[in-house]
């Protein structure tokens, strides 16, 4: 979709929002402008599509100018304009980005209410009535995630870029190993490298570790005797009696087995991971998983067995093949579970994916609403509460991802990572590094992509953890 600006050169803050409103839309032309006068300033937005243009306008008075002001409004005068051209009401109104709770975080945290949160997102931002509660519950949860922390709190990444096998729609940097297995030695003597580095220079900075978390890929790729070594080496680097969380990302439960999962849980892990996608075995073959719904349930039945305190299910809406009714079945065998956490994703068509050249079956986008719909209210209903939640670009009906939690058992470093609300130190390939500095500022630093990459480049990943350890201390 072409996209003209007349006036001004925020073109991130109308494009991103363009292309949350029409992701598939490659015919239509919009102008955005901005007009400057001795009393307002006026932003305008024209878009043509389908043989029918509609303008619409919003303004503020020109001496309250901001950046964050001026950008607000050029929002909502193409979001305005945009409603017009639109079948549905976009469900996250004029807000564009991957954080919508972001603003309603900020809001309670300078102590606003959720009742003046909501009223804001629905009088600045245009947000449903669905999407608002979404938003301000999960600020809460953020602010009660927030109280538990003190200056100088910090949670821990530890990465295992491996998988078995790649699912269709997955773009994460990550080895598909099958059986050859020989890259997995050298990555965890690498890795274990940088723990022992990285758990000294904690140690030495006097910050307290709050959660931990080993993520992927998908961890459990590992042997067992591989997870014993990693879980030792970190065991013997981290002080973990301050820990809130320790979560370990299962993933894939033809990876899983009860040797695995007891010896995650004995070396001290309370939360685990089990994540179908689908329940649904047709879904799950054309997605390129090859486990079945029935390996979900013999991995979750060994995971409450070995005596994990939490356990979170990631399902998908939106699958290739999937239906609303086959969405609704595999919602319902996973709730019936009773697990601490369901996390509801819609599927993001990620330019690194094989789904992304070959979108094939996809269920349409008034089918993957019905899906998200039915999953906040199923949910809702079984007492489950949403605690955090983020959006992605080319996401099927622009909608978002929800993390859903029952009797208060958010996964804290979910909160602590997405809200960025103190340091996130990442370890391994594909880490991405969020340092929260003295000055309040936020800065990034990845580790390198690759397994290759980060063996051989292990000693500069070394020395950029002095580096982050220096910056935090000031």
């Amino acid at each position: 979709m072409k996209l003209t600006l007349i006036g001004h050169d925020d073109r991130y803050a109308v494009e991103q929002l363009q292309l949350a409103l029409f992701p598939d839309d490659t015919e239509a032309e919009a102008i955005s402008s901005l007009h400057r006068g001795k009393t307002w300033l006026t932003a305008s937005a024209k878009i043509t599509l389908g043989g029918k243009t509609v303008t619409r306008s919003r303004r503020l008075k020109a001496d309250a100018e901001t950046v964050r002001l001026r950008r607000r409004i050029l929002q909502q005068s193409y979001y305005l304009a945009a409603r017009e051209l639109l079948p549905t009401v976009p469900p996250w109104g004029a807000l564009a980005g991957v954080r919508p709770t972001k603003i309603t975080t900020k809001h309670l945290l300078e102590g606003g209410t959720p009742a003046s949160a909501a009223r804001m997102l629905k009088d600045v931002y245009y947000v449903t009535e669905d999407r608002r509660n979404l938003a301000v519950d999960c600020s809460v949860s953020t602010v009660k995630a927030a109280s538990l922390l003190r200056p100088g709190d910090l949670s821990v990444y530890v990465g295992i870029p491996f998988c078995p096998t790649r699912c269709t729609y997955c773009s994460f940097v990550s080895r598909t190993i099958g059986k050859k297995t020989e890259l997995l030695e050298p990555y965890l003597a690498a890795l274990l490298r940088e723990i022992q580095v990285t758990g000294r220079l904690l140690r030495d900075s006097g910050r307290r570790l709050r959660t931990l978390y080993i993520g992927g890929g998908t961890p459990t790729t590992l042997s067992a005797a591989q997870l014993v070594t990693l879980l030792d080496a970190i065991s013997d680097a981290f002080d973990l009696s301050g820990c809130l969380e320790f979560t370990v990302e299962g993933g894939r439960p033809d990876t899983l087995d009860e040797e695995k999962l007891r010896t995650i849980r004995d070396h001290g892990a309370g939360r685990m991971s089990i994540n179908p996608q689908t329940m649904e075995d047709s879904v799950l073959r054309a997605c390129g998983r090859p486990h079945t719904g029935a390996d979900v349930l013999r991995a979750y039945r060994q995971a409450e067995e070995a005596g994990f305190d939490a356990v979170n299910m990631d399902l998908i809406a939106g699958l290739p093949t999937d239906s609303e009714e086959g969405f609704r079945r595999s919602l319902d065998a996973v709730a019936a579970l009773n697990p601490a956490n369901i996390t509801v994703h819609t599927l993001a068509l990620k330019k690194g994916a094989d789904l992304f050249q070959h979108r094939e079956n996809l269920p349409s986008p008034q089918a993957v609403a019905a899906m998200v719909d039915y999953a906040g209210a199923a949910l809702r209903a079984l007492g489950y509460r949403p605690y955090y939640l983020y959006r992605q670009k080319y996401m099927s009906g622009s909608f978002e991802n929800v993390g859903w939690s029952r009797d208060g058992l958010d996964c804290l470093y979910n909160i602590y990572m997405m809200e960025e609300l103190h340091t996130i130190v990442s370890l391994g390939g594909g880490g991405m590094n969020k340092v929260n500095l003295p000055d309040g500022s936020l800065r990034r630093f990845h580790n390198p992509k690759f397994p290759e990459q980060y063996i051989e480049m292990l000693d500069s990943v070394v020395q950029q953890k002095e580096e982050l350890f220096d910056l935090m201390n000031g």
